[in-house]
């Protein structure tokens, strides 16, 4: 008779490795029970282990598959990681710390996402606490005894030597080491040095300067004006314009090339003139209903309330009227729908959108009506009053906003419905919005789901659909660009941390791609100008750009100039 071995408690604390294969039936029911007694808002992929030994006591903790937290390891605050990141002995992750896919940190390193203030009228240990967060990218090897300090931005493929000190943001690919942490070569160059670095099609703009300063701005700027011309007439077929080079030719991707020529150039797409431009957009629209239907579509039919409840038409309503303002033009005809709806009837269809469901989708269809009744101008049957009235009286209190977060998304239908919703409506009117400190709760609370938010997993809506409603709400708390306000230290750090992440995604001659996994087209480049600007407003540092929206995304109110 034969009897099957597997390696003790202690061993797989120390070589967590071993328990996926070797771990008896016990030891695996023993290893569900202690994931389950963690504290804090904890959740666990497949396959993950947390040894016994390890000190795990996190405000929030999410472990990607196949990640583990081995012997001795020091875990507080809160920690998201991607799939198959280790956090070998003695590891210590404090604050808010954000890892990757493919994470490898070595024995005895410190990843320390927060810090102490130091002003000399009290002392140290009675200073208030400040966290500006540490994120690390995908494929990432530190080494033992490195100490990373809070507000570093590590990209993608780093590799950091045994015993270094990383103090500043290190630029995906780098290898590194010292105290401080520098630059020795980059990882795709075999013996190279930092000086050979190849940036594999992106633009540098987006690296902090090399005596350590800000992300350079305007660097940034320079290469986006450089390059937009090319960018607009890579996405010219000859007859029309398209997102990308390939793809069909939508209306979305004309307005978008007049919001990007406007933005960085202040000019029009030199691909037509600005009449034609203007007559193209104008004469796409619907004389009888004042929908805008997409390339080669028909006009959609209305529902029984007069107006529609989705597609493309819906965004065109935004897309088409802020390109033709761009133009100094408008729509020729009325969007009959929102011209003829009777307060009742808003009401009604107000009240029949997928709030609990979809909060986003009943979010853009409120923007796309408060934006046509915009355009239309008259405001007839007092439908604009009993919308606002309506969002006022059923906004929650403790969160001041609409909607209900879920277990399957949490808070993302009801942010991202919040940016589209008060785009359109409070901030389009100038109205101010309600219980703003909430809103700013809810939204950086939002900020830290490592689901939506970390190396390499945010997408422009998801990134400006946070950006735009601090903004918002700080200027009517009256904080201006950079200053003091409700948590404008934490604002200004997710800010700084997006707008480092965000950079360094320009691809030269190609422009931004919406996400990840996404081609770079006309799209991706207009959102992410729009949202770069909002961050660095954020920051106090937008004048650098030398730009500001003035089509969909603008700050002001639509009546301002």
């Amino acid at each position: 008779m034969t009897h099957e071995h597997h390696p003790s408690d202690r061993h797989f604390d120390h070589c967590p490795w071993l328990f996926a294969a070797e771990a008896s039936a016990e030891q695996r029911a023993a290893q569900d029970e202690r994931r389950a007694a963690i504290g804090g808002d904890s959740e666990f992929g497949e396959r993950c282990f947390v040894a016994g030994s390890a000190a795990v006591f996190p405000d929030r903790l999410r472990l990607g598959d196949d990640s583990y937290i081995a012997a001795h390891a020091y875990v507080t605050g809160e920690l998201t990681a991607g799939a198959d990141c280790t956090l070998n002995p003695y590891t210590t992750v404090r604050g808010t710390v954000a890892l990757g896919d493919g994470v490898r940190i070595g024995a005895h390193t410190s990843l320390l996402g927060f810090n102490h203030a130091m002003a000399p009228d009290r002392p140290v240990f009675r200073q208030p606490l400040t966290s500006r967060g540490i994120t690390v990218g995908d494929d990432v090897w530190i080494g033992s005894h490195v100490v990373v300090v809070d507000g570093v931005t590590i990209g993608d493929h780093c590799v950091i030597g045994a015993g270094a000190v990383v103090t500043r943001d290190l630029p995906a690919w780098t290898v590194a080491a010292g105290n401080p942490a520098r630059a020795v070569r980059d990882r795709r160059d075999a013996g190279g040095s930092s000086s050979g670095r190849r940036d594999g099609g992106r633009s540098s703009s987006g690296r902090r300067d090399a005596e350590g300063g800000s992300v350079s701005l305007v660097r940034f700027a320079e290469t986006v004006r450089a390059q937009a011309a090319g960018l607009l007439a890579r996405c010219w077929d000859g007859e029309r314009y398209v997102d990308r080079p390939g793809a069909a030719p939508t209306v979305r991707a004309h307005c978008d090339a007049v919001e990007i020529a406007d933005l960085v150039l202040g000019a029009v797409p030199e691909q037509l003139t600005a009449d034609a431009h203007v007559e193209r957009l104008a004469s796409a629209q619907d004389a009888a209903s004042g929908l805008v239907p997409e390339v080669g579509e028909p006009v959609p039919e209305a529902e029984a309330d007069g107006f529609i409840g989705e597609g493309a038409a819906l965004y065109h309503v935004l897309s088409v009227g802020y390109a033709l303002d761009l133009l100094g033009a408008s729509f020729p005809h009325p969007v009959r729908g929102v011209r003829d709806m009777m307060a009742d009837q808003l009401i009604a269809r107000l009240d029949g959108l997928p709030w609990r469901s979809g909060a986003w989708e009943a979010g853009a269809w409120i923007d796309a009506w408060a934006t046509a009744a915009h355009w239309n101008g008259v405001r007839e049957h007092g439908s604009v009053e009993a919308l606002f009235g309506w969002l006022l009286t059923r906004a929650d209190p403790w969160t001041g906003m609409w909607g209900e977060p879920s277990s399957e998304q949490g808070r993302l239908q009801v942010v991202n419905g919040y940016y589209r919703l008060t785009r359109g409506s409070f901030a389009q009117y100038g109205v101010p919005v309600p219980h703003p400190e909430r809103v700013v709760d809810a939204v950086l609370d939002h900020a830290r789901d490592g689901r939506y938010f970390g190396a390499g997993q945010e997408n422009a809506c998801n990134v400006l659909d946070v950006a735009h409603p601090l903004w918002l709400c700080g200027r009517q708390l009256g904080a201006g660009p950079g200053g003091d306000g409700y948590r404008a230290a934490e604002i200004r750090a997710w800010a700084e941390r997006q707008l480092s992440a965000a950079l360094p995604r320009w691809r030269n001659g190609e422009g931004f791609a919406f996400g990840p996994g996404t081609q770079a087209g006309l799209q991706g480049t207009e959102m992410w100008l729009a949202i770069i600007w909002y961050l660095a407003d954020l920051t106090g540092r937008s004048e650098e750009l030398g730009y500001r929206p003035r089509g969909v995304h603008r700050p002001e109110a639509a009546g301002a100039r």
